[in-house]
């Protein structure tokens, strides 16, 4: 399971965003935390997207958290790179 948390300033890029997250399976939890129980392919491939086609749109204070939930694992993209703390996870 992957859960995904954004914050993205620009409303159209937000709303292209957690419509891609719709479309690929995801739950929403909260207005900007969306769950993915899905294969690891349509997770990879989600991850694919953010990487290729919305990263590299994201400003200095936008920023995207992947929680690998089975690894225990944070993939951190926009202004979230910058924060390198250690992250619990509860399961």
């Amino acid at each position: 399971m992957l859960v995904v948390s954004y914050d993205i300033s620009d409303n159209k890029i937000r709303t292209r965003f957690s419509k891609m997250l719709i479309k690929n399976g995801a739950i929403r939890l909260q207005f900007s935390v969306y769950e993915l129980n899905n294969t690891k392919r349509i997770q990879e491939i989600l991850k694919i997207k953010i990487e290729t086609v919305f990263a590299k749109k994201f400003d200095g204070g936008d920023s995207v958290f992947i929680f690998e939930t089975e690894m225990q694992k944070a993939i951190k993209y926009g202004n979230a790179i910058h924060r390198d703390k250690d992250l619990l996870f509860f399961t």
